[in-house]
C-alpha cells in the first residue's frame, strides 16, 4: 500500500458520497421533469416497483427485455435442456446437436428467410476463405456487413416480418453473426492444411449457429470455442445445478437493479432533450453521466451475463463480465476490461495482424486508428460514432505514448530519484482523472448522441454559462408550470464556469482514479498469488 490507509478511506468517502449526492440530484430533477416526461415520452407505469414510474427510452433494454421475456428466454432454457442432455448422454456428439437446436431456433424466430439469409453469410464466407486470403476473407466481411445498410436491401427484408421489432431482430442477429464468420474464416486462412479438419464447414454452422451468443454475443473467438467445445470434461449434474442456481440469482439481482435505476432516474429520456440538460445543475448534470454510464454496464452485466451462465453451463469459458465503469481509470483499461470478447476480437484480427505495438510509430498510430474505424462501422457507422471512435482513438494513443515516454530508461531513472513513490501514484491519479474525463465524454457521445456530448462539453469545459436554473426554465418549451421548481440555493452547489465547474469533476474523478488503481493493484495482487500457489 503506497498511500496512507487515511488517505485511501477519504478518497472512498468522496468516491462513494458523491456519487449518492449526485444519484439524488439526478433522481431530483427527474422528479421535477416527470409531468413533462410522461407527457412527451410517455413514461411506462412501474411494475416492479409500485408508485413509481418507468423511463422506457433506452431503447436497447426495453428491446431485450421484451423479446427475452417473450420467446428468447425459453429458447436459451430449450438449448439449456438439449446441452445438458447431450452432455449426458451423447458427449461426443454434442456441437452437432447443439448446431441443429440452433438452426431450429433461428428458423422458429426469423423465419426461412432470415435463416436463408444467415445460411447464405456463412457460405458466402467460408467460400472466400478457401483462397486463404485474410485481405480477401476481409474484404468480404465488409461487403456483407455494407448489405445491411442497402435502401433496397433494408426495405425488402422489412416486408418478411409483420413488425419492426422483427426485423431489428434480423438486423442485430446478421451484425454479430458477421463477426463469428470473420473469426471463422480467419483462423481458416491461418491454419495448416492438415488442421483444416478442425475447420469445416459443419464446424462453421456449429460455431455461427450456437444459441446462447446468437442474437447480441458475446463474442468468442473460434480458435477459443472449438478448443473448449472438442474438450470433454468430467460432467456433474450436482455442479452445474450450483453453477445455474448462483447464476441466476446473480442476473435476477443486476435486473432488479437496472429496472431500479430507470424507475427512479429518467436518464434516457432526460438525454432525448437538450434544454433540461442546459438547465439542470452541475450536480444534477453530473449525476445524469454517472447514472447513464453505469446503467450501461448493469444493463450489459445482465445482456452478457445469460449468455454466459449458459457457456459456463455448456462447458465452456465466457469471456469476462464487464468491469465497473466507476473504477475505470484510462481508456486502455476500458477496452480491456468492458467487452472482453470484443476486445479479443479486434486485437486478434486487426491490431496484430496490422502491426499493432511491435511496429513502428507510424504502424502502431494506423493499425490503431484502423481498429477503431471498423468498430465505428461495425455499430452503425452514424457520425456520432466517428466522434467516439476518434476520442478513442486519441485517448488510446495519448496514453500509450505517455506510458512509452515515461519508460525511457532516462526520464524512468529521473522519476526515481527525484520523486517519492507517493507523489508518483499522486501523479499518476492527476493524469488518470483528465484520461477519465475525456472517457466519460466519449462515453456520453456514444450513449446519448453528438448533441449530449456538445452540451457536457460546453458546460464542464467551455464556458460554463448554462447554470443559471431560471434561464433555461423560460427556454423550456413544454408546458411545465405545474411543475414544482426545485430550491436550488438550498442544496451543495458547484461554481458555475471555468474553471471551477472543470476544477471541481476533475478533483472528484482524481478520488475516483485513486480508486480504480488502488483496486487494480490488489486485484494482480491477488491474481499472482493465486499463480504461485496453483
Amino acid at each position: 500500500m503506497v498511500l496512507p490507509p487515511w488517505e485511501l478511506c477519504l478518497y472512498g468517502l468522496l468516491t462513494v458520497g458523491s456519487h449518492l449526492y449526485a444519484f439524488y440530484e439526478a433522481h431530483q430533477v427527474s422528479r421535477k421533469y416527470e409531468a413533462a416526461m410522461d407527457r412527451r415520452f410517455g413514461l411506462d407505469p412501474g411494475t416492479l416497483f409500485e408508485g413509481l414510474k418507468k423511463d422506457p427510452m433506452d431503447f436497447e433494454w426495453s428491446y431485450w427485455v421484451e423479446w427475452g421475456r417473450e420467446r428468447i428466454l425459453w429458447l436459451l432454457a430449450g438449448h439449456l435442456l438439449v446441452s445438458q442432455m447431450s452432455r449426458l448422454l451423447v458427449e461426443k456428439y454434442k456441437p452437432w446437436c447443439l448446431m441443429v437446436y440452433g438452426m431450429a431456433a433461428c428458423w422458429l424466430l426469423l423465419g426461412i428467410k432470415g435463416f436463408a439469409v444467415i445460411l447464405l453469410h456463412a457460405a458466402i464466407s467460408f467460400a472466400v476463405a478457401q483462397f486463404q486470403l485474410s485481405l480477401l476473407t476481409w474484404l468480404c466481411s465488409l461487403i456483407l456487413l455494407a448489405t445491411l445498410r442497402i435502401p433496397a436491401v433494408e426495405e425488402t427484408k422489412r416486408r418478411w416480418y409483420d413488425t419492426e421489432n422483427e426485423y431489428y431482430l434480423l438486423l442485430f442477429t446478421v451484425s454479430v453473426r458477421c463477426l463469428f464468420c470473420t473469426s471463422f474464416s480467419l483462423e481458416y486462412c491461418w491454419h495448416a492444411p492438415s488442421q483444416k479438419s478442425s475447420h469445416s464447414f459443419p464446424w462453421m454452422l456449429a460455431y455461427v449457429f450456437y444459441y446462447p451468443t446468437f442474437h447480441n454475443g458475446p463474442l468468442v473467438n473460434f480458435d477459443e470455442f472449438s478448443k473448449q467445445m472438442r474438450r470433454q470434461e468430467a460432467f456433474s449434474v450436482k455442479t452445474n445445478l450450483i453453477i445455474l442456481i448462483v447464476g441466476i440469482i446473480r442476473i435476477f439481482f443486476w435486473w432488479c437493479l437496472a429496472e431500479l435505476m430507470i424507475h427512479l432516474m429518467y436518464i434516457h429520456a432526460l438525454y432525448s432533450s437538450a434544454l433540461p440538460l442546459e438547465s439542470a445543475s452541475y450536480w444534477a448534470l453530473g449525476g445524469l453521466a454517472l447514472a447513464q454510464v453505469l446503467f450501461f454496464y448493469v444493463k450489459y452485466l445482465v445482456l452478457y451475463g445469460v449468455p454466459g451462465l449458459l457457456l459456463q453451463m455448456d462447458g465452456l469459458k465466457p469471456p469476462a463480465l464487464p468491469c465497473c465503469v466507476s473504477l475505470m481509470h484510462s481508456f486502455t483499461k476500458m477496452w480491456r476490461s468492458f467487452d472482453v470478447g470484443l476486445h479479443r476480437f479486434l486485437v486478434r484480427y486487426i491490431y496484430v495482424p496490422v502491426g499493432g505495438s511491435q511496429s513502428s510509430l507510424l504502424g502502431t498510430l494506423f493499425s490503431t486508428a484502423l481498429t477503431f474505424a471498423f468498430v465505428s462501422y461495425w455499430h452503425g457507422g452514424q457520425s456520432y460514432l466517428w466522434y467516439w471512435g476518434a476520442l478513442n482513438w486519441l485517448g488510446v494513443i495519448v496514453e500509450n505514448g505517455t506510458k512509452r515516454m515515461l519508460s525511457i530508461s532516462l526520464i524512468q531513472g529521473l522519476i526515481e530519484r527525484f520523486l517519492s513513490p507517493r507523489f508518483r501514484r499522486r501523479l499518476h491519479a492527476v493524469l488518470a482523472s483528465v484520461s477519465t474525463s475525456m472517457l466519460i465524454l466519449s462515453n456520453l457521445i456514444f450513449l446519448g448522441g453528438n448533441q449530449v456530448g456538445k452540451i457536457y462539453w460546453n458546460r464542464i469545459f467551455m464556458e460554463g454559462s448554462a447554470s443559471d436554473s431560471s434561464k433555461g426554465e423560460e427556454k423550456f418549451s413544454w408546458d411545465c408550470k405545474e411543475l414544482e421548481v426545485l430550491d436550488e440555493d438550498s442544496r451543495l452547489q458547484i461554481p458555475a464556469g471555468w474553471p471551477w465547474a472543470t476544477l471541481t469533476v476533475l478533483g472528484f474523478l482524481y478520488c475516483y482514479a485513486h480508486v480504480g488503481i488502488e483496486w487494480e493493484q490488489k486485484c494482480a495482487a491477488h491474481r499472482n498469488d493465486a499463480n504461485h500457489y496453483s
